[in-house]
């Protein structure tokens, strides 16, 4: 479940002025803070990406079963092929 971000509209005085919650991907956004009933509204914050990560690669990601698309000149997909050095 993603974690949201909400900050309160109006101040509170039982809690902090932002919060995060964990919800559903298909559930409605708060409107209200489920503690104090102060009316909220969700927060777009910066997001964790790790730096550990390595890049994938065109062989990699073929032999991951992915297929793998390049675009051409004319600005259309199409499946690409990587030479034999790759």
């Amino acid at each position: 479940m993603p974690i949201y971000e909400y900050e309160h509209t109006e101040g509170s005085r039982v809690c902090p002025m932002k919060f995060e919650v964990n919800r559903p991907l298909n559930a409605p956004p708060l409107t209200v803070c489920p503690v104090c009933k102060k009316p909220v509204r969700r927060v777009y914050g910066g997001f964790y990406m790790p730096n550990h990560l390595q890049k994938v690669n065109v062989r990699a990601a073929k032999e991951a079963g992915f297929t793998v698309l390049k675009k051409s000149s004319k600005g259309e997909y199409e499946v690409h092929k990587p030479d034999r050095g790759i």
